[in-house]
């Protein structure tokens, strides 16, 4: 492809980024409006611009992760992979600005802050109910105990920390790949790989830490030390699959031809058969650990994604559980175990959009049920798995938002396709098996 062809092409492509970004954020913002104006208890179409952000803040921390893991280990099979890598880190910041109408209305919701977070607002009644009588935030003992740490503006501070720590690393694993395009110094392979070795730790507390303060509290009364490594495991899978999808199309019409080659993708799909066992471990133990231990307050977390606790009968998400045992682990496990299907380009491309999917079924799982306040001998029921045209809007317009920067970085003018200056790039180009 020449450069006026590979051009028309990216003009195209932002085009039809910017209009998805434009009509989903704006339906999505239509739903965070009648989330906080809405009468119900239940904040659906605000968990359904949570679940767009964190869809795509996953495969963005993941592709962060592999970016530093790569400099950390001086991986020279992984130079050319990684520019497009790069590119992907362009979009924390606006994943920043997507998260910013949620700390808003957990500020200034008027009557409605903690309509998501219950634990905002202290005067928000208990799903559950004590001696047969409803209680609120305030009189609960298990809310009292983490009060000090789940408060609004502690929240908002850390909030600010892990975007902070995010988008700070962004900023010089591109800074220190760039920069080596203009100078050829050696100095930026040396910085980047310093700042790699302080930044996976950082990176790993905060999105540790971010999964325990957006997904884990919106059931403040569950816990488990496991939830932030499983989030770390998603991403890892989702920042893979998306960075080959992208090899795939670059390679086969864009900047990539004749350089992301057989090995490139049999790495990558390793990779990705490593981190498929490593999610199935991670979520296997804490429901092991969980189920073993039976303490109500953990294991109802479990309870209403399987059965509905008046009827006894299996709810939707039992089907969603299921679907996640065997197309989220087994499938692909099975699948990426057969050379074949790692370095064939349109298996691998199959493989790499069947984890994505099940990717966001995973969060749809871990994000979407909860206990809906009702009249009934329990206080609640579970919140049934459905697909909302408000989840459809969030996942489309934010991912515009990333595509768009993706695209900005990919066609700065001083940027080169692969990092022409890296001391490793020749043995990348001609990387083998």
């Amino acid at each position: 492809m020449s450069a006026a062809e590979g051009k028309d092409a990216h003009a195209g492509l932002k085009t039809k980024f910017l209009a998805a970004a434009v009509a989903g954020c704006t339906l999505g913002m239509i739903g965070l409006y009648m989330g906080i104006t809405n009468d119900e208890p239940d904040p659906r179409p605000i968990l359904g611009w949570l679940l767009g952000l964190g869809f795509w803040l996953s495969i963005a921390v993941g592709m962060l992760m592999l970016t530093m893991l790569l400099r950390i280990f001086r991986s020279s099979w992984g130079v050319v992979v990684r520019r497009q890598l790069e590119h992907g880190l362009h979009a924390f910041p606006v994943l920043a600005a997507c998260f910013a109408p949620l700390l808003l209305i957990a500020w200034f919701g008027e009557g409605q802050a903690g309509i998501l977070w219950q634990w905002i607002n202290p005067a928000n009644e208990l799903p559950e109910l004590v001696d047969g009588s409803r209680h609120h935030v305030s009189e609960d003992i298990l809310y009292l105990k983490k009060s000090g740490y789940l408060n609004i503006p502690f929240f908002s501070i850390r909030a600010i920390i892990y975007f902070g720590i995010f988008c700070g690393l962004a900023h010089w694993m591109r800074k220190c790949s760039f920069e080596q395009d203009k100078d050829g110094s050696p100095k930026w392979t040396v910085l980047g790989h310093h700042i790699s070795a302080i930044g996976i730790p950082a990176a790993a507390l905060a999105l540790t830490f971010a999964a325990f303060d957006w997904f884990m509290s919106l059931e403040y009364h569950w816990f488990s030390t496991m939830f932030g490594v499983w989030f770390f495991a998603g991403s890892m899978r989702a920042g893979l699959a998306v960075t080959i999808i992208i090899c795939f199309f670059q390679s086969t019409r864009g900047q990539l031809k004749g350089i992301y080659n057989q090995a490139h993708r049999y790495d990558l799909a390793c990779l990705s058969l490593t981190f498929t066992i490593f999610w199935a471990y991670i979520s296997f133990s804490q429901y092991f650990l969980i189920y073993q231990a039976n303490i109500p307050e953990e294991t109802f977390w479990y309870q209403i994604r399987e059965i509905n606790p008046i009827t006894e009968e299996k709810i939707t998400w039992w089907w969603v559980s299921m679907g996640l045992v065997f197309g989220h682990f087994l499938a692909p496990f099975l699948y990426l175990l057969w050379y074949r299907n790692k370095i064939d380009v349109q298996r691998l491309l199959v493989a790499a959009c069947w984890i994505l999917s099940f990717h966001l079924l995973d969060m749809y799982w871990n994000i979407l049920p909860g206990r809906v306040l009702a009249d009934n001998s329990l206080g609640y029921l579970p919140r049934e798995f459905t697909i909302s045209h408000w989840d459809i809007a969030a996942i489309i317009g934010i991912g515009g938002l990333c595509g768009l920067r993706y695209l900005q970085s990919l066609n700065q003018s001083e940027v080169e396709d692969i990092p022409v200056r890296d001391p490793q790039i020749l043995e990348s180009i001609h990387h083998h098996e």
